[in-house]
């Protein structure tokens, strides 16, 4: 929900968390309502300040993958508290999302509508959406049997289960492990899986593993041009 006198959507200058590590800046009203950021905030979440200035930081995130992030902030409104530090996944496309550390900060002044700052951590590796709007992710989404591979290895499957359960040889799962490792550049199984994380390819909070579906490459089946004149049978 939209507050009351909302001003012009503006940006606000970059931040830096203490360890180093990019942080970017959000100012919220009382209703949550993200009125300023800083470009860093804007191109995580793959807007520009007029798409996203004016939307609940709500919207932005995935809050089924942080159930106490609504106490949090109600806690930090009604004075209970005056900052608090959650891991989030926040949304940077329909099926693309990204894994981060999100502090927010009370704000206690009558002076501005600002009641609240938040400090959006990215983790290393996490994708950051170009200028052009495309998210890395998307470049780097993996094929579907890729994927489904990728959910056993991170399961603890064995390579004779995943050929049993897909119906491969160990060579077919070893030629697409292969393949991952190259695409995401990581030596081992571990890294592979550990690098998944960290680009938000894995559903949060799932067990079995599960990839998200804007990690996949979506494959459209091309209709014939004979098609109208019956049924197709490949």
């Amino acid at each position: 929900m939209r507050s009351q006198g909302h001003t012009e959507p503006r940006s606000v200058p970059r931040s830096r968390s203490a360890n180093g590590r990019r942080a970017h800046l959000a100012s919220l009203d009382a209703s949550l309502t993200v009125i300023a950021a800083d470009v860093g905030f804007l191109r995580q979440f793959g807007g520009t300040a007029a798409e996203i200035c004016g939307r609940s930081i709500c919207d932005l995130l995935r809050l089924n993958a942080s159930p106490a992030l609504d106490e949090h902030f109600n806690r930090l409104l009604d004075g209970r508290s005056s900052r608090f530090t959650e891991r989030v996944v926040g949304l940077c496309g329909p099926h693309a999302g990204f894994s981060a550390g999100l502090t927010g900060i009370a704000v206690h002044t009558e002076a501005t509508s600002v009641a609240c700052a938040v400090l959006l951590r990215p983790d290393d590796g996490s994708p950051l959406p170009h200028a052009d709007g495309v998210p890395h992710q998307e470049r780097e989404a993996l094929l579907p049997l890729g994927a489904r591979i990728l959910e056993g290895v991170a399961g603890g499957a064995s390579t004779e289960q995943l050929a049993s359960r897909l119906y491969l040889s160990r060579q077919g799962v070893e030629y697409h492990v292969g393949q991952m490792l190259r695409q995401l550049e990581v030596p081992n199984r571990a890294a592979l899986v550990a690098r998944a994380h960290s680009k938000g390819m894995f559903a949060p909070g799932v067990w079995p593993p599960r990839i998200l579906p804007g990690s996949v490459k979506q494959f459209r089946r091309r209709v014939p041009a004979t098609a109208s004149q019956g049924p197709f049978c490949p």
